[in-house]
């Protein structure tokens, strides 16, 4: 079960939304009786919004079914879901495209230097803006998709994908009328995305005792996905060029055949979660002992498919029990939103993502012109070295995230958080190779690393029930604020001369400082939670010795004590 918890945790680390898409649901509350005396199934639709789309029973749908539509979604998720992530490849490819070379000045542009600063600066935005919005936009898929379902969130986002590309087949002629073109094409690349990957997550529950499986396959299609404009990269490299037009032109097959497959293959509605099934064959079972005549037959055909669907002993990832003897599980699980979000464990949180979510995206957007800076003669090597290893990463760490929030507690974990940020802001601050290459590689860890452990703190701090709003803040907050890194990226060209360790080290510090200050706080309020819980318990087990009484040579419980 290491895997299960802390790879929904890890979906979880982008789209915080994905908690309430599980709003839509209908529970089966029991049974009465029509005019007729005639036994009836009570049902509740539970946060149903407009398009009243009421989720499916997985044993409703072919067996073989579900594993197709779980195939192509890990298919166009590969393909679409977070290509933006691959700005680093696809940057030196709009370089040699001339993209933003009306930016430079006129000795520029006739000079022999690849890229000018303004060029760098408007191409760099370009991804900082992208990066935020498929973070904010996160919130308003969840929206569409409780309202509407998957295959209305996923029509909306092959739509905008489209769009996307088609923006980048047709910037040169748009740039001709005085419109910039880039900016809204990678927007609409970034916004399709989540449009496009979130409404894939209810396909875990197709198979519920597979459920970790199916959401580590999806988030490594996610995390693989900024290879597309790797592998852009390298045809455009060996084969003598391929035009933006004719890539993103040829590239419209992709929204297509997800659009196609919203229509023929892929579920109008979600499916149902493990706990929702098992209410049903408990409904179903209270009716049938109610009154055994009562459709006997189809009746037991539903239980025994749920039964055969769930196995003896379901683990739905969400209903798990989260041992951690950090004193923080259930820390503030009592406390309604308001509250929860003028505590520190919020602004501790908050104030840490910022920083890191900023460092993360600048390091992304800049590490070619960071490391043509630090090692000239090396850096071509260490930003293929660094496009290979990111869509990798996200895969190699999803067995090391399972394993280590299963086996040390948070406050452990969030230390060592603190410390690889450290760690990797430092290595970035050598003109060394050995220390380029080992930043490098423990970024492309330490990204899904990171997120995962941010959204499991959350989850265990303030509770599954105001999950996503918080998590939702968190995120949208630091997006909105990353979007400061163009200012940062401004000032290392502009007042430091190119020389990117400056910000690097003020970011570093700054994180090292506040990630102090919230394992400070951690530990200090984890111990005084743990302390209230010893005391709880011993006073709920005094109240047990005491609504014993002894009686014919039994311990029986006194009325009045106990609870009972």
């Amino acid at each position: 079960m290491s895997g299960t918890h802390s790879t929904a945790m890890a979906e979880e680390r982008l789209f915080p939304s994905i908690q309430t898409h599980k709003s839509t649901v209908t529970t089966i509350t029991g049974n009465t009786k029509d005019a007729s005396g005639e036994l009836q199934l009570m049902t509740t639709v539970l946060g149903e919004g407009p398009g009243k789309v009421e989720p499916l029973g997985a044993f409703e749908v072919p067996r073989t079914k579900r594993l197709l539509q779980i195939g192509v979604a890990v298919v166009y998720c590969l393909l679409a879901a977070g290509i933006i992530f691959g700005y680093a490849a696809l940057k030196p490819i709009l370089i040699a495209e001339g993209v933003y070379r009306d930016r430079c000045t006129p000795s520029e542009a006739t000079s022999d230097i690849p890229v000018c600063l303004q060029q760098e600066i408007a191409l760099n935005l370009m991804f900082t803006i992208a990066a935020v919005a498929t973070n904010v936009c996160a919130l308003l898929v969840g929206t569409v998709l409780d309202q509407y379902g998957p295959r209305v969130s996923g029509i909306i986002g092959s739509f905008l994908f489209a769009c996307g590309c088609l923006g980048f087949a047709f910037a040169e002629q748009l740039s001709h009328t005085g419109v910039d073109p880039y900016i809204p094409a990678y927007l609409l690349l970034a916004i399709g995305g989540p449009f496009i990957f979130i409404p894939s997550f209810h396909l875990a529950n197709a198979f519920p005792r597979r459920s970790g499986l199916v959401l580590s396959m999806l988030t490594g299609a996610f995390d693989s996905s900024s290879a597309v404009f790797l592998g852009y990269q390298l045809f455009y490299d060996h084969f003598g060029g391929l035009s933006l037009r004719t890539a993103f032109l040829g590239y419209l097959v992709v929204p297509a055949l997800i659009l196609l497959s919203q229509f023929t293959i892929m579920p109008s509605q979600s499916y149902k979660t493990a706990t929702e099934l098992s209410s049903q064959a408990a409904a179903e079972q209270d009716i049938l002992d109610a009154d055994p005549s009562s459709n006997p037959r189809e009746r037991e055909a539903v239980i025994s498919e749920i039964d055969s669907l769930l196995g003896p002993t379901p683990s739905p990832v969400y209903n798990q029990p989260l041992a951690d003897n950090s004193g923080i599980l259930g820390a503030l699980h009592h406390l309604p939103l308001r509250h929860q979000l003028r505590t520190f464990w919020f602004i501790g949180i908050a104030a840490f993502t910022i920083l890191q979510m900023t460092r993360i995206n600048y390091f992304v957007a800049t590490i070619s012109s960071q490391y043509t800076f630090l090692l000239p003669s090396r850096a071509d090597s260490i930003v293929a070295l660094f496009n290979a290893a990111l869509p990798l990463g996200g895969i190699a760490a999803i067995p090391f995230i399972g394993a280590t929030l299963d086996s040390f507690r948070t406050l452990t974990v969030l230390s060592a958080l603190v410390f690889a940020a450290t760690l990797i802001g430092a290595l970035g601050l050598f003109q060394n190779y050995s220390a380029a290459v080992a930043g490098v590689l423990l970024f492309t860890l330490y990204r899904p690393f990171y997120y995962t452990v941010v959204s499991d703190y959350c989850v265990k701090v303030f509770g599954v029930a105001t999950f996503g709003k918080v998590y939702g803040a968190v995120i949208c907050a630091a997006g909105l604020i990353g979007l400061g890194q163009a200012g940062l990226d401004r000032a290392t060209h502009e007042v430091w001369g190119g020389d990117p360790r400056m910000v690097n080290a003020g970011l570093m510090g700054a994180a090292l400082v506040v990630g102090i200050g919230l394992v400070g706080y951690v530990a200090r309020q984890g111990k005084a939670v743990r302390r209230k819980k010893l005391g709880q318990e011993a006073m709920r087990g005094t109240q047990e010795e005491q609504a014993l009484w002894p009686q014919n040579g039994e311990w029986v419980r006194r009325e009045g004590y106990g609870g009972c």
